[in-house]
């Protein structure tokens, strides 16, 4: 399967959804096979995302090795070592040619419509730069009309001012920026709730609801199970 064509390239940073290697902060309630298969579906919801919208190109820059969830049409580069905002440079410095918008793993709501404003035709007219915040202050998407790894490297990832720091650079650096909407990303139990809803008919909004009811009923019976017997 390919997608339409555009004018910029589609780049998605994730780790291999195996057991105790992502989504660890949803370990508790869920278990880590279970955190695992909750990443494993926004992984396939954002890459069924990519695949539809317009893009002259579509990599996936991977942690570890591809599984059943990767879809015909998504070109797989090993992550780079380092730190993420390293990572991070290097994947922007493998698509240098042409315009280029980076998003992760951690948003399974992503749709066609809300990445339009960056891969519309007019995406880059008076415009040097797209940024999507995240509502834990990082930052869930990054476009760059000329990719620079000099803009990404040193930033403080994983901290409430991610997101800022990241932005101040590229205004900083004279950049023209414009924003995308506010999301909230998956790393807790409650994010996760607040995603799915977002995104009902999502595979991730899916398999939680099954995970959550097993959840739901696996409570009910310890507590069941813990109460004291009634004297005769």
């Amino acid at each position: 399967m390919s997608g339409p064509v555009g004018l910029t390239a589609l780049l998605v940073i994730a780790k291999e959804p195996r057991p105790g290697h992502v989504k660890t902060r949803l370990t508790p309630p869920f278990t880590p096979a279970q955190a695992a298969a909750l990443a494993e579906a926004a992984l396939a919801d954002t890459l069924e995302t990519v695949l539809r919208c317009p893009a002259r190109r579509r990599t996936l820059f991977l942690d570890g090795t591809p599984g059943r969830w990767l879809p015909p049409g998504i070109e797989v580069i090993p992550q780079a070592s380092g730190s993420l905002d390293e990572r991070l440079a290097a994947a922007f410095a493998a698509v240098a040619d042409g315009p280029a918008l980076l998003v992760g793993m951690d948003t399974p709501q992503l749709t066609p419509k809300l990445l339009a404003p960056v891969l519309d035709p007019g995406a880059w007219r008076e415009c040097d730069a797209w940024f999507g915040p995240a509502e834990d202050g990082g930052f869930w998407a990054l476009g760059l009309a000329a990719p620079d790894p000099a803009l990404l490297r040193g930033i403080p990832m994983s901290a409430p001012y991610t997101g800022a720091a990241q932005r101040d650079r590229l205004t900083g650096a004279g950049l023209r920026v414009r924003d995308l909407p506010l999301l909230r990303d998956v790393d807790t139990a409650p994010d996760a709730d607040a995603v799915a809803a977002a995104a009902p008919g999502s595979r991730f909004a899916t398999r939680l609801k099954c995970y959550s009811r097993d959840l739901v009923s696996f409570q009910r019976s310890t507590r069941t199970d813990a109460r004291p017997p009634r004297g005769g």
